[in-house]
């Protein structure tokens, strides 16, 4: 089952964040602690959202962390897509691709997310739900921390 994110999941949460910086080869980046997770999903102003799959018990199975956009030629929100994952365990079981459609029934608009270029299986599987990479674009970060 997809259901919202609830405090109660906020360290299964940072936990999947940690899987997944692992799995990425970023884990040295992953500084989030549970209280600004909390902060981030629940506190005043909060504007990023998380839906995880619920598969009853005590662990969650995986979830997508995700914030609204808006697109000044559509006229629409769309969502950006933040983080996608499914635990190991669980994966090959539908999760990803219903959490995709989950996400793609709150928008009219697009859903948009970056995939790391080596990331074969993750390429395939989207490009499998039908989805495509935007040729011509470059994203650029300016962070100053």
């Amino acid at each position: 089952m997809i259901r919202p994110a609830v405090e109660a999941d906020v360290p299964q949460l940072l936990a999947m964040i940690r899987e997944l910086g692992e799995y990425e080869h970023l884990a040295d980046e992953v500084i989030l602690t549970e209280d600004d997770l909390a902060r981030a999903l629940f506190g005043p102003g909060a504007i990023v959202f998380d839906s995880v799959v619920d598969v009853g018990g005590e662990a969650l199975a995986g979830h997508a962390l995700w914030y609204r956009t808006f697109s000044t030629f559509l006229g629409r929100t769309g969502i950006w897509l933040e983080d996608l994952y499914v635990r190991p365990e669980y994966r090959r079981q539908g999760h990803a691709a219903a959490l995709l459609t989950y996400l793609r029934e709150q928008t009219e608009g697009r859903l948009e997310w970056d995939v790391l270029e080596w990331n074969a299986p993750a390429i395939d599987f989207y490009q499998r739900l039908g989805a495509r990479p935007m040729a011509g674009w470059t994203r650029y970060r300016w962070y100053e921390g």
